[in-house]
């Protein structure tokens, strides 16, 4: 997955080939009378007070165990914002622990109602891993953070709020899960299916989905655009809108009609997803770039402007007074387990 960059506290060179302990965890914020707030955490472990975070389960995403992990140690539901960054150093017994971090706020029943459907229950939270939460101001909190280096994803919180940048839907890119060879389909191009591989590219993304709380659902009515999204549209209980505009063929002969749909979820408050196919990409991305073209740029190379199949391109938009602003871009390429 590409995201913020990791940033190394101790300096230190990680040891060759040492196994990577992969964790995730947010920063969840709120404004109160016109100031941020964030919230910290205590764990009684380490009598430490820091960000909610914890170990990825095998076979899972990085944002579903952010917000898995956030939700066990607050109790509370939540949908990730943008990246910040995240932190790397080495264990005591010299492994590479990775810290990826994201903007958090508090899941909403109204507008978070279907994805949150979509994600299992919140359990309680455990006073032996968590016994404390506090929501300080942010100058409080970072007198309060046990660790120096966990300041920084506080300063780059501190920065997007204040451009405003925290209030954010995403826009999430899906192209189709592998699809079975054209030469090997004798049927109808729109007919053609998913292999195993696409089935199962197509569940995985469905915590990641999840995690962003994708509220709207668009798709390519082809067969296999349609089954992509179709374990999300399941779990979540969301009606997909199928446009035949986002298919190849009509692509071909109207792009325009593929760029309104994109400025249309741009411009929309609610987190959407959008299904479609490879050669359907430029015209997709190129609306995103208009909009911010270094955030896609970040994670496209010019050289190779495309998804592959079963990938998500993730884009945190801002509603600002000029309109719709990209202000952040990941690519997620959910694991199959």
């Amino acid at each position: 997955m590409t995201t913020a960059p990791l940033v190394d506290p101790l300096g230190a060179t990680p040891v060759q080939h040492a196994p990577v302990i992969e964790t995730a965890g947010g920063l969840s914020w709120r404004v109160r009378d016109g100031a941020l707030q964030v919230q910290l955490v205590h764990r009684p472990k380490y009598d430490d007070w820091s960000w909610p975070k914890g170990k990825a389960d095998d076979g899972e995403a990085l944002p579903a165990t952010a917000v898995r992990e956030v939700a066990e140690e607050t109790g509370k539901a939540v949908v990730l914002g943008v990246p910040l960054p995240g932190l790397q150093y080495l264990t005591p017994e010299g492994r590479v622990k990775r810290v990826h971090y994201w903007a958090v706020r508090r899941a909403r029943r109204d507008t978070d109602a279907r994805a949150l459907a979509a994600r299992a229950p919140v359990p309680p939270v455990s006073r032996d891993e968590v016994d404390k939460q506090v929501w300080l101001t942010a100058s409080d909190a970072a007198r309060k953070l046990t660790r120096a280096t966990d300041r920084g994803p506080l300063d780059a919180l501190v920065e997007a709020h204040e451009q405003g940048w925290l209030p954010t839907h995403v826009v999430a890119i899906v192209r189709h899960g592998r699809a079975v060879a054209r030469a090997a389909w004798s049927g109808a191009e729109q007919d053609r299916p998913l292999t195993p591989l696409g089935h199962a590219q197509a569940s995985a993304a469905v915590p990641v989905l999840a995690a962003y709380g994708v509220s709207m659902v668009v798709s390519s009515r082809w067969e296999r655009c349609a089954t992509t999204i179709d374990p999300y549209v399941r779990a979540s209980g969301l009606r997909p809108e199928y446009s035949d505009n986002l298919s190849e063929a009509q692509h071909e002969r109207s792009p325009s009609r593929v760029a309104a749909t994109v400025r249309d979820l741009l411009e929309s408050r609610r987190s959407s997803v959008l299904c479609t196919h490879r050669p359907v990409l430029p015209t997709v991305l190129d609306v995103l770039g208009q909009h911010s073209r270094r955030a896609v740029a970040s994670v496209l190379p010019s050289r190779d402007p495309f998804l592959e199949p079963g990938e998500i391109l993730m884009a945190h938009v801002a509603v600002t007074g000029k309109g719709p602003r990209v202000v952040a871009v990941e690519k997620v390429n959910p694991p199959i387990y």
